[in-house]
């Protein structure tokens, strides 16, 4: 089914508030920009649930409007890019731009005029780095030498950015924004071709530290709320 009949499922009045729970679950499996788990917490905390979103039925309206919001953003920057990309194509430019923030692949971001809600990425954050210390680590037997170690730093910096990020509330000093786009650069390099082992666990911190990466640069812009 479509994004809008889950969010008409939300809003039937008639239904049981575990049914229209469920309905929200199953939009942000449709829409989820920062990833289900991080959306349903970023959701969750700017919808402000009380006591939680499976039964408060004007929260869970609250944070559809949220997600609906942030979707219709999301489709006018899709129909923004394939129009400029039609005229690049015309112009001989067949690869998007570097650097361009609406070009594949995929990242963590929250779309939307009015900026990203800096407590909702303080939730998301949260909720991504529990999952994260939650990921075994690579076994050593499996890596060449001197590998371990580097993998080793990786996971303690990232560690170390996100406590320090949840601890200021998502007001991290400028120093400090550099940081976690420098780790997944370093993910980047150690990631391999095909189905190596340690790609599994190097893969789930490259999400977790990617979703890192944007909520401390978009938190450090003025419209951040």
């Amino acid at each position: 089914m479509s994004f809008g009949t889950y969010a008409r499922r939300v809003r039937d009045e008639r239904s049981p508030p575990a049914r229209r729970h469920r309905a929200l679950r199953c939009a942000v499996s449709e829409y989820g920009p920062l990833g289900f788990h991080a959306t349903w917490a970023y959701l969750a905390a700017t919808a402000v649930p009380a006591p939680d979103l499976r039964r408060d039925t004007a929260a869970l309206l609250r944070a559809l409007g949220v997600l609906e919001a942030s979707r219709a953003a999301r489709i006018e920057e899709i129909a923004v890019f394939a129009a400029r990309r039609r005229v690049e194509k015309a112009a001989g430019v067949r690869v998007p731009l570097s650097g361009d923030p609406l070009a594949p692949p995929w990242r963590p971001r929250w779309p939307g005029a009015t900026g990203p809600s800096r407590l909702g990425l303080v939730a998301a954050v949260a909720n991504r780095r529990t999952a994260f210390l939650e990921v075994p680590r690579p076994d050593p037997s499996l890596l060449p030498d001197g590998l371990g170690p580097r993998l080793a730093d990786l996971h303690g910096r990232l560690d170390a950015c996100a406590a320090a990020y949840l601890t200021a509330l998502g007001r991290v000093d400028a120093p400090s924004r550099e940081e976690p786009g420098d780790i997944v650069a370093g993910i980047h390099r150690h990631l391999t071709p095909g189905h190596a082992p340690p790609n599994v666990p190097l893969l789930r911190w490259l999400r977790f530290a990617e979703l890192l990466d944007y909520a401390v640069k978009a938190t450090a812009v003025p419209h951040c709320r």
